[in-house]
């Protein structure tokens, strides 16, 4: 059985230049787009789901109607359900699945990729419990494969209706091994085209502490909208909310300048101001007093925010980093904390100096009549 039957020519493994044969991981809106994007690109691709039917379904339409309907599935895209196929015949893997799922997916993976074959994960977040970031987790499944991660400010629908979309591939770049040569800059030349744009980075870890905080801080952006507050409060929450990300990410080994990059602020601004985003959309409706069983009409919508507060606020304790608007979101979430008291405290905390090398801290002056007035203007 051959995964990549599409009728076009395979170019083959070579160690530098695109990867010829790319096999998705989850037919998901955005495993979908990044199918359509790499058969844009040139490429061979097979297109993986667990559902069985919802692959015939998509295979007899030639479009994903459920979750990217209009788009149209390009000739060079095959559809399979069965993941070993996949997997024993692609050149490099996109895992495209939620972040939940991510060590499930490595482990069934493991068995059946041939050695050396790359993985790039296109999940945001932070394992619960472990605080490990997804590409950690690929290490410890998947031995032996190079890890990279693609992240940035990149709605679904959009990249693959051909809005020019630009995004982050990161990987290591081992000593001896020249640039060109990387996961990377590989997979960056396997999936550009005029509308989609990869930039490459050595710094996995700032791409993806960016791409897991991001969704944290939408869902408070959301919930001050919702309850009344306007581009002032956002603006705020958004550049605060980005000197959480650098702190987070440095404590952790990576770099301060990648989350100012497309993967940080690039992809915190888009999911700060959309209502596309999930987290936005879910933040709002909680700011308006809607009870999060209510919230999306009672459907079971997937927030990644909504587990990553814990995870992200778990990990950051454990680093000792200060977080205060990821922790309001976690004591609104996940321990009944109201949200107009949590607010009023997260903006009568002690006045703070920006440059941190000043450690700055002073008793803030807002009396206690102004702070209670402001908890009341909330749900």
């Amino acid at each position: 059985m051959n995964a990549f039957d599409t009728g076009l020519a395979t170019t083959g493994e070579t160690r530098e230049g695109p990867y010829g044969r790319i096999g998705v991981v989850g037919a998901g809106a955005w495993g979908t787009a990044l199918a359509v994007i790499a058969a844009r690109a040139g490429r061979s691709v097979a297109l993986c789901g667990r559902d069985a039917a919802a692959i015939a379904e998509m295979e007899a339409a030639r479009e994903n109607a459920r979750y990217l309907p209009g788009i149209a599935l390009p000739g060079s895209i095959a559809l399979t359900d069965d993941l070993a196929v996949m997997a024993r015949q692609s050149d490099a893997v996109l895992i495209v699945t939620p972040s939940e799922t991510i060590r499930a997916v490595c482990r069934a993976l493991g068995p059946c990729l041939p050695a050396g074959v790359p993985v790039v994960l296109c999940a945001k977040g932070i394992e619960a419990g472990t605080g490990l970031l997804m590409s950690d987790i690929a290490a410890e499944e998947l031995p032996g494969h190079p890890i990279g991660a693609l992240s940035g400010p990149t709605f679904a629908d959009e990249a693959a209706a051909g809005h020019l979309t630009a995004a982050t591939i990161a990987s290591d770049f081992p000593e001896g091994v020249a640039p060109g040569e990387t996961l990377a800059a590989r997979m960056a030349l396997s999936l550009g085209t005029a509308n989609f744009r990869p930039y490459v980075s050595d710094d996995l870890v700032g791409v993806e502490v960016g791409g897991a905080v991001k969704n944290v801080v939408a869902i408070a952006c959301g919930m001050m909208e919702g309850a009344g507050f306007a581009a002032n409060t956002r603006a705020a929450l958004i550049t605060r909310g980005l000197d959480e990300i650098k702190r987070l990410a440095e404590a952790l080994g990576g770099r301060r300048e990648t989350v100012t990059g497309l993967s940080g602020v690039g992809d915190l601004t888009l999911t700060c101001s959309s209502t596309h985003s999930r987290n936005l959309s879910l933040g709002i409706q909680l700011g308006r007093g809607r009870r999060r069983a209510d919230c999306f009409d009672g459907r079971p919508v997937v927030v990644e925010g909504e587990a990553n507060a814990i995870s992200v606020t778990d990990l950051a304790r454990m680093k000792g980093v200060d977080m205060p608007i990821a922790e309001a979101v976690r004591a609104i979430l996940h321990e009944g904390a109201p949200i107009g008291r949590t607010f009023a405290w997260l903006w009568t905390r002690p006045i703070e100096a920006e440059p941190r090398a000043l450690r700055l801290s002073l008793d803030h002056p807002a009396p206690e009549s102004q702070v209670r007035d402001l908890a009341e203007r909330m749900p």
